[in-house]
C-alpha cells in the first residue's frame, strides 16, 4: 500500500523545515557549492563555496499544498566567492551561518528552467559575479 499524507500534515513538515531555516537568532543563508552533494546536511560540505546568500528573517512564506516558498523580496542575490559550476545547495540556520549549528536542507542546483530544487540565474559562477535565485521551494510530498 502506498502512504499518502494529508495537506494539512504536508503543510505542517514544510512550515516545520521552514523554521528550522529560521533558527537562531538571524536569518538562516543559503549556500551553494561545486561538486557533488554531500550524504545529507550533517555532513560537512564538500566542494568550493560559491554563493553565500542571507535570507529575509522569516525565510519562507507560508506553507500552500506542501510547499513552502523562498521570501524573495529583496530579490534573493549573491556575489561569487569563487569561480566554478554550482552543482549543490545548503539551507542554514543563522546558528550554522556562525559555524556552531548543522545545515537544515541540502539540494539540487541548476539555472533556470531546468528542474533543480533551487534555481540560479546562472550556474556558472565567477568571483564578483551577480548571481539571483530564481525559485527555491521546499515540498513535502503527497505519498
Amino acid at each position: 500500500m502506498t502512504v499518502r499524507i494529508s495537506t494539512a500534515a504536508r503543510n505542517a513538515a514544510a512550515a516545520a523545515v521552514a523554521a528550522l531555516v529560521d533558527g537562531g537568532s538571524g536569518a538562516g543563508r543559503l549556500r551553494i557549492y561545486t561538486g557533488a552533494q554531500p550524504a545529507g546536511p550533517g555532513t560537512s560540505p564538500s566542494g568550493t563555496l560559491l554563493l553565500d546568500i542571507p535570507f529575509s528573517d522569516p525565510a519562507f512564506g507560508a506553507p500552500s499544498n506542501g510547499t513552502v516558498t523562498a521570501d524573495d523580496t529583496p530579490a534573493l542575490t549573491g556575489t561569487g566567492a569563487a569561480t566554478g559550476t554550482a552543482g549543490w545547495f545548503r539551507l542554514l540556520d543563522s546558528t550554522e551561518a556562525a559555524g556552531t549549528g548543522l545545515g537544515v536542507v541540502d539540494g539540487s542546483v541548476t539555472a533556470t528552467g531546468g528542474g533543480g530544487d533551487v534555481t540560479l540565474s546562472t550556474t556558472a559562477i565567477s568571483t564578483g559575479l551577480s548571481v539571483t535565485v530564481t525559485s527555491l521551494t521546499i515540498t513535502q510530498p503527497a505519498s
